[in-house]
C-alpha cells in the first residue's frame, strides 16, 4: 500500500472511532483545559514578585587545602544571600582567608616543619612562636581585626553592602575575640 493510502485510512478509523465514543472524546479534550484553567487560577491568586540576584561568599573547594575549605564551610555557614557581589567573586580567588592569624601560624607551622637542609635560620620558629603567644595572650585582648589581612575587604564589605555606619565597623573590628569561648 501506499503512504497516502495508510494515512487516509488510518485517520478515517480515528475519526470513526472518535463519533462513537463521544463521553470519551469529551473527557481528553476537558482534562487538559481543566489542568490549564488550575494553572491559571494559580498563577492569577498568587502574582511573581521581584527577587533580586542572588551573590553568595566564596567557598573554597576541598582541592584548595583543609584549612581555606573548613574555614569556608564555618564563616559561611548559614549562607546568606547577598544584593551586590561579595569580595573575593572574581575568578580564581579560593578565599579572603590567606592572611588570617590561623593561615598564617599554619603556613608558619608547615614551613618550619618541611623546611630544606638549606635552611637553618631560625626565623620561622621566632615567627610560629610570635603567633602562638599572641593566641595564649588572646583571653587578655586580641581584637577581630587580628584576624584579617592588611587590605582586608571585610570592613568594605560592611559598609557598603551592608550599609553599616563607619564608626559601627569600626567598633565591630575592635571587638575582643576570645578564643578560649569559641565553641565549634
Amino acid at each position: 500500500m501506499a503512504y497516502w493510502t495508510q494515512l487516509r485510512l488510518l485517520l478515517w478509523k480515528n475519526l470513526t472511532f472518535r463519533r462513537r465514543q463521544t463521553c470519551q472524546l469529551l473527557l481528553e479534550v476537558a482534562w487538559p483545559l481543566f489542568i490549564f484553567l488550575i494553572l491559571i487560577s494559580v498563577r492569577l491568586s498568587y502574582p511573581p514578585y521581584e527577587q533580586h540576584e542572588c551573590h553568595f561568599p566564596n567557598k573554597a573547594m576541598p582541592s584548595a587545602g583543609t584549612l581555606p575549605w573548613v574555614q569556608g564551610i564555618i564563616c559561611n555557614a548559614n549562607n546568606p544571600c547577598f544584593r551586590y557581589p561579595t569580595p573575593g567573586e572574581a575568578p580564581g580567588v579560593v578565599g579572603n582567608f590567606n592572611k588570617s592569624i590561623v593561615s598564617r601560624l599554619f603556613s608558619d607551622a608547615r614551613r618550619l616543619l618541611l623546611y630544606s637542609q638549606r635552611d637553618t635560620s631560625m626565623k620561622d620558629i621566632h615567627k610560629v612562636l610570635r603567633t602562638l603567644y599572641q593566641m595564649e595572650r588572646s583571653r587578655s585582648g586580641l581584637k577581630l581585626r587580628d584576624f584579617l589581612a592588611d587590605n582586608e575587604t571585610f570592613s568594605e564589605f560592611l559598609h557598603h553592602n551592608l550599609s553599616l555606619p563607619r564608626p559601627t565597623v569600626d567598633k565591630m573590628l575592635g571587638a575582643d575575640v576570645r578564643l578560649h569561648k569559641v565553641n565549634c
